[in-house]
């Protein structure tokens, strides 16, 4: 789906992913041995632990810890190994990699890789978390795992975390103070909204100038 728009405008590989995910969800839906009903997705016995007025669960605590130890990770591939700045240098310019070396292809293929185990994860850490899957679960999350991308900048991995973090604490402060609590999901698109028309490269991102 993505090889044939490698040159084309990115506005057409995003329509293509959105194509993509939904043709991949609706065939889930259809497939007798998936079907569009909610399973029940095992996890651990929850425990809680409380300091006054905070409390936290030995689950959220899994998923803190993975998620942090996951995006270190992901931080030292991209920025300390001979893949990551592949990576790089291929998302810049793929035909100038090419001069220099570097197997594009091959390079494309690790990040998708790379990707989709990192999406594996995150889907069996939000199961464990709330424990019931479907084949629609993703595209809420995936959803808002954009909007934090964008709201700490696309390209940092640290910004990506920072963004989630404050989509987070609002979506939170909203259930728990605001009036309308149905509006959570809302806030996400507000502040898509208005990081794009303050700060469109992100609270970590920057501006690059590229000639034309």
């Amino acid at each position: 789906a993505y090889r044939p728009l490698r040159s084309a405008p990115r506005l057409n590989s995003l329509i293509t992913a959105i194509a993509i995910e939904l043709i991949l969800q609706n065939l889930m839906r259809v497939l007798p041995f998936v079907g569009p009903n909610p399973r029940q997705y095992p996890t651990m016995a929850t425990v809680n632990f409380n300091w006054g007025l905070v409390s936290i669960s030995n689950i959220q605590v899994v998923v803190i810890v993975l998620s942090a130890i996951l995006m270190i990770i992901l931080n030292y591939i991209v920025n300390y190994t001979k893949v990551g700045k592949a990576m790089k240098a291929v998302s810049f310019d793929m035909g100038a990699s090419s001069l220099m070396g570097i197997n594009v292809n091959r390079i494309i293929t690790l990040t998708f890789v790379i990707g989709s185990v990192l999406a594996g994860a995150g889907g069996v850490l939000y199961a464990t978390a709330y424990p019931q899957i479907d084949p629609m679960m993703g595209y809420i999350p995936g959803l808002k795992a954009f909007v934090a991308a964008v709201l700490g900048g696309i390209g940092s991995i640290p910004g990506a975390m920072v963004g989630g973090m404050i989509l987070g604490i609002a979506e939170t402060m909203v259930k728990a103070y605001f009036p309308a609590p149905q509006y959570a999901d809302a806030i996400s698109y507000c502040i898509l909204i208005l990081i794009l028309l303050v700060k469109p490269a992100g609270l970590l991102g920057k501006k690059m100038r590229v000639k034309v």
